[in-house]
């Protein structure tokens, strides 16, 4: 069976959510990892936490 090749579904963050860091603070223990700032610097802005994949997008 194929599969399909599916962008992640981004986390969508605004300016009241920033500094923005992953793992965030309502992250489950099991998913914890290194804590890593993420820049998203203008609505817009993307980016991917280096640690566990997660796709961060600015709406604001």
């Amino acid at each position: 069976m194929a599969q399909a090749n599916r962008k992640p579904k981004a986390i969508e963050v605004g300016k009241a959510d920033l500094p923005l860091s992953c793992p965030g603070p309502k992250s489950e223990l099991s998913s914890l990892h290194p804590r890593v700032f993420i820049a998203l610097k203008k609505p817009g802005d993307s980016a991917t936490c280096p640690y566990c994949g997660a796709l961060y997008a600015r709406v604001d």
